[in-house]
């Protein structure tokens, strides 16, 4: 009787996912890239989302505190900007510093350390004596907001899969956007009535500041990012961590083989942001973070100040405005089926777009139906837009420079709105709404056709691709999903 012979090895690719050596042939990217939503997805993303419901909750907390102030500060005209502009400021100063921490020590690490900062820095803020202690007290919190975004957004899109990445990023802003209509609802009703001996402005303050030290505490159970363990050397973690989401994988049934591997890039210096093809993609998030803000945090900041302008009393401001507020968890909803169907370039440039006509439209607005109408509408499509953004700008760049490139690309949308109240404010008490959202209008009109013009596509595309030399045998037809990206991807 003959004895068979052995089957011949089997190639890398023909290996079963549950066989350790066969995995370690692939990089951790092309790993993490083929699992399905595992339950640390999702915790990552609601945990993830909290700390941002807080930042947000800090950043739209300026024009309510606006309106509060003026009367138990005596806050005249000309220090009214520097209240409004003193947490962009600060988070000017962090987005610029913190994020290249993220890129040398690790993302959970700088996470940590802007959340900590943040909750630290807004409780001083609500013992403030005086005005400046409080804009002081923002200032600092504002270093921790400054880069809590961009680390934030480049943490998930280390962790999430491919084609469920920007689905998920989008449900941790749904999240994160109730905090708007939070602090609008909070703001009505706290900022007319003292509570306990103490002015309501106070406990807007003290209670963000409590909300993010308890996200602080559930984030201390979240892992490093495996892709940046990689791209640093650490493969022993970067492997450790990624087993165990394989293991929490198998369990919902068996796994493909990785595809489209690609080895994780060496070190690239902050120049190779100056050189193609990252250059183009550089310059267009440049010109789009120094003049969305206009649009974007100019409404949140601005309405209540635009509304009394119109003749309206603080506390009918304060309703208006937080009725207009429910529109960004309504739209950051809205972009949830939207973001993966719509290429994200032109999902940008159109809420873009919308934004500016429904800007002019509240301006002119004089009934109280048209103010909430198109307040509402305004906020909606404004979210869909911050959404496809905050995905967007994670996708540009590979893995090493990631957290750097957004986060000073970032620092000129916090720069831009430090500055914004000293141009709008003015320009509010002397040319009136219309005027105002005349500029804001002329800004986002630009971002839409910089994005139109310099924008790659980039849904469904594997992050190594964002500046990583892509082997040939990973290239599609012309026609697939990601073929456009994939071309002329080295850095040089």
């Amino acid at each position: 009787m003959t004895t068979p012979s052995p089957p011949p090895a089997a190639r890398p690719a023909d290996c079963p996912t549950s066989t350790p050596v066969a995995l370690a042939e692939f990089s951790v990217a092309a790993r993490l890239n083929r699992l399905p939503i595992t339950s640390l997805h999702r915790r990552a993303t609601a945990v993830i989302g909290l700390g941002l419901f807080f930042d947000l909750y800090e950043a739209f907390l300026a024009g309510v505190l606006s309106t509060a102030l003026v009367k138990d500060f005596h806050v005249t005209t000309g220090q009214l900007p520097w209240l409004l502009g003193s947490a962009f400021l600060g988070a000017f100063a962090g987005a610029v510093l913190l994020p290249t921490l993220a890129d040398r020590v690790g993302r959970r690490r700088a996470f940590m350390l802007t959340l900590a900062l943040y909750s630290v820095a807004s409780l001083a803020g609500a013992f403030s004596p005086d005005l400046w202690w409080l804009v002081a007290a923002r200032f600092v919190a504002g270093i921790g907001i400054g880069a809590e975004l961009p680390v934030a957004d480049t943490y998930l899109a280390d962790l999430l899969p491919q084609r469920q990445r920007g689905r998920y990023i989008a449900w941790a802003y749904t999240l994160a956007f109730c905090g708007v209509p939070v602090v609008g609802l909070l703001g009505r009703f706290l900022v007319p009535h003292p509570q306990l001996g103490i002015e309501g402005w106070r406990w807007l303050l003290a209670l963000g500041s409590l909300g993010a030290a308890v996200v602080w505490l559930l984030r201390r159970n979240l892992p490093e990012s495996p892709r940046w363990l990689e791209a640093v050397g650490r493969h022993e973690e970067a492997n450790r961590i990624t087993a165990a989401m394989e293991q929490q994988a198998t369990a919902q049934g068996p796994l493909d083989p990785p595809q489209l591997d690609v080895d994780p890039p060496g070190a690239q210096p902050l120049s190779a942001l100056l050189q193609p093809p990252l250059r183009s993609r550089s310059i267009m998030l440049w010109i789009f973070q120094a003049l969305q803000s206009f649009g974007y945090y100019g409404f949140g900041t601005l309405v209540p100040l635009v509304l009394a302008a119109k003749g309206y009393s603080v506390v009918t401001s304060l309703g208006y405005t937080a009725t207009a507020f429910f529109g960004y968890p309504l739209g950051s909803l809205l972009s949830i089926p939207l973001i993966e169907r719509v290429e994200r370039k032109w999902l940008i440039t159109a809420s873009a777009g919308a934004m500016a006509l429904l800007g002019l439209g509240f301006a002119e607005a004089a009934r109280p139906w048209q103010i909430v109408a198109c307040g509402l509408a305004y906020t909606m499509v404004s979210n869909v837009f911050s959404n496809g953004f905050h995905i967007y700008q994670t996708e540009l760049f590979p893995t090493q420079l990631r957290a750097t490139a957004t986060g000073s690309a970032y620092s000129l949308s916090r720069l831009s709105t430090a500055v914004m109240p000293f141009i709008m404010v003015p320009l509010l008490h002397r040319g009136g709404p219309g005027w105002v959202f005349a500029v804001a209008a002329v800004a986002m009109a630009t971002v839409a056709g910089t994005v139109a013009a310099l924008g790659p596509r980039t849904n469904a595309q594997a992050l190594e691709h964002s500046g990583a030399a892509v082997p040939p045998t990973d290239r599609r037809p012309r026609g697939q999903d990601d073929a456009p990206a994939l071309q002329d991807t080295t850095v040089r």
